[in-house]
């Protein structure tokens, strides 16, 4: 009895000491990486690369000298449109002259005295003055062309005006057409001069005189009828001009 006890415990031992062993240990969790703090070498060439943008420059400012001055404001003088003395300041009235000569010379009416204005007034520049390039802005700008208007309406597209029939050709004499007039116009007593091939006031003279005798618009001008009432051949470009006063 007693080894039949020994033996059911020694079983029950052995039963559990293999159930111990076939339970297995959960894994380890595995460790998080550290993150890395270093920046790469493209990293580190863009940021020494990246430089500030620079300012942009300003253009040099025009300023006239104060001999400069004075010589404007003699030579306004000298065209009454300045009645102070010579100071070498501005003043309203300098500034009064200085528009005045703009705006007969072509130029903006600015009242100061810019490059383009001393230029015009055969005014010495100084060397740095003249490393300022004249600004487009100190001309006045020419009346614009007169665009064909649109008439606009909400139901349909806009619809432009008629183009302007193109000017006739002008009529032109030749150099060898006028000293053959010359010739003749010499040979009728209507003028004195040599056979140049211009048309000069003495040959305009002339041909008013040929023009009245004959019945003809008086314009003192070779045009087209006045010539074929000489007997001047005419060229093809002049044949096919329809001008014929």
């Amino acid at each position: 009895m007693k080894k039949l006890f020994i033996a059911l415990l020694v079983s029950i031992l052995g039963s559990i000491s293999l159930n111990a062993q076939s339970t297995t240990s959960p894994a380890p969790a595995a460790s998080p990486k550290p993150v890395s703090s270093t920046i790469t070498v493209a990293e580190a060439k863009n940021s020494a690369s990246a430089k500030p943008a620079e300012p942009t420059k300003r253009s040099p400012v025009f300023r006239p000298t104060k001999d400069q001055i004075k010589q404007v404001q003699a030579m306004l003088k000298e065209k009454s449109l300045y009645k102070g003395e010579a100071s070498g300041t501005y003043n309203d009235e300098t500034r009064a002259g200085i528009r005045s000569f703009q705006k007969d010379n072509g130029l903006k009416e600015t009242g100061t005295l810019n490059r383009a204005t001393l230029e015009k007034m055969n005014i010495a520049l100084t060397d740095s003055q003249k490393e300022i390039p004249v600004s487009e802005s100190s001309f006045a700008s020419a009346e614009p062309e007169t665009k064909p208007a649109k008439a606009a309406t909400a139901s349909g597209p806009s619809v432009s005006a008629e183009p302007k029939p193109k000017k006739p050709a002008v009529f032109r004499a030749t150099k060898e057409q006028i000293m053959e007039v010359q010739k003749m116009l010499k040979a009728g007593s209507m003028y004195a001069g040599e056979q140049t091939g211009k048309l000069d006031d003495p040959t305009r003279d002339g041909l008013k005189k040929y023009q009245v005798a004959n019945g003809l618009k008086v314009t003192g001008t070779l045009n087209r009828v006045t010539l074929e009432k000489m007997g001047v051949t005419l060229t093809e470009s002049q044949k096919a001009s329809g001008e014929g006063q």
